[in-house]
């Protein structure tokens, strides 16, 4: 399973109430002199797919790309120094969910399933906190109900069962993950 999606609600004055906005990214420091800005926590098919972000409430053409998928380095056409680039360090860079490019089956932005409850069945084990990138694959980071440790859920099949975002509801496979009693 591929899971590379996230839906955030705008702030109201990046554009129509009730827009749903991914994050593409963040600001990072400064590259050079010219406003150009390294991209911290990039999303490179959200980045590589639009010409305009909205960043800091207002819509900016993006009008230099250099860098790497994984450490891209952007110029917005309102960011012509250093001094610039750097009063935007930090905010987020996002892009309309109607002008991101289209996922597979079984894929998600991060956003769609943060927040979403998880069940083994019958058995509540928690709620999504975020979904985390590793090296062999992504995971859910899930805050167990009743506290303690978060649990860590690989996103491939025989861990996590279904997925549906619509009910905001994802089935893991507890006895998958060698959790077949409930956690104390």
């Amino acid at each position: 399973m591929d899971h590379e999606r996230s839906a955030a609600q705008s702030p109201a004055a990046a554009g129509g109430a009730g827009e749903e906005w991914l994050l593409a990214g963040r600001v990072g420091r400064p590259h050079g002199l010219d406003g150009s800005v390294h991209v911290t926590q990039p999303r490179a098919a959200l980045l590589d797919a639009v010409e305009l972000l909205v960043v800091d409430g207002r819509g900016e053409q993006i009008v230099r790309r250099a860098g790497t998928a994984a450490r891209p380095i952007i110029r917005l056409a309102s960011c012509t120094s250093r001094t610039a680039a750097e009063a935007l360090r930090g905010r987020d860079l996002l892009v309309s969910r109607a002008d991101a490019p289209p996922l597979e089956e079984d894929e998600w932005w991060p956003e769609e399933i943060e927040g979403c409850r998880v069940h083994d069945g019958d058995r509540e084990v928690g709620i999504v906190r975020t979904l985390r990138p590793l090296p062999s694959c992504e995971v859910l980071e899930i805050a167990r109900d009743g506290g303690g440790e978060d649990l860590l859920v690989p996103l491939i099949r025989d861990a996590v069962r279904s997925v549906d975002v619509e009910a905001r509801r994802i089935e893991i496979d507890l006895a998958f993950l060698g959790e077949d009693e409930p956690a104390s």
